[in-house]
């Protein structure tokens, strides 16, 4: 149990960068010009634009959650009760030095709270349909490829009417 725990503590921190396809209703330009205005409207700044590869990236700062501290550190102490008990039937004798275990319980959501505060990118990037068969000739829409964190995808589908490519 206490291996799950720590494993939980440790992926609450994990970079979850993930890519979605969008196919535009209208130009690309135009979903660029939407996607641009919604995430500068979520605290990103415009980083860098370069009309070559037809690239626009993003930087922002995510802040870490108070609430996830405190469950974490509640977790942690729940956890670690749990061993101080087992500590407790195994050796009886260690009676108060078991329960000093718990003091390390708060270290959690320090952890938590120092790793999950940082820099995230999101980069956005027009790329030419290949799938010739789907479109005719001419008339292929481009997809736009987003690349974020998976909360600022979720995010983005929920407040954005967008097609979704798999």
């Amino acid at each position: 149990m206490m291996i799950g725990l720590f494993f939980f503590i440790r992926a609450s921190v994990k970079d979850r960068t993930k890519q979605i396809q969008l196919l535009p209703s209208e130009s690309e330009d135009v979903l660029i010009k939407k996607l641009q205005e919604y995430f500068e409207a979520r605290a990103y700044q415009l980083t860098s634009v370069d009309p070559e590869t037809k690239q626009v990236a993003f930087k922002g700062y995510v802040q870490p959650s108070l609430f996830l501290a405190i469950l974490l550190s509640l977790l942690a102490t729940v956890g670690l009760s749990c061993l101080t008990l087992v500590l407790l039937l195994l050796f009886p004798n260690l009676n108060r030095l078991c329960w000093l275990l718990l003091l390390i319980a708060p270290l959690a959501g320090v952890f938590y709270w120092q790793k999950a505060g940082r820099w995230e990118n999101i980069m956005l990037q027009v790329i030419a349909r290949s799938d010739r068969e789907a479109f005719p000739e001419g008339n292929r829409p481009n997809i736009v490829r987003v690349t974020a964190h998976r909360d600022e995808l979720i995010q983005l589908q929920e407040n954005l009417a967008v097609q979704i490519l798999d």
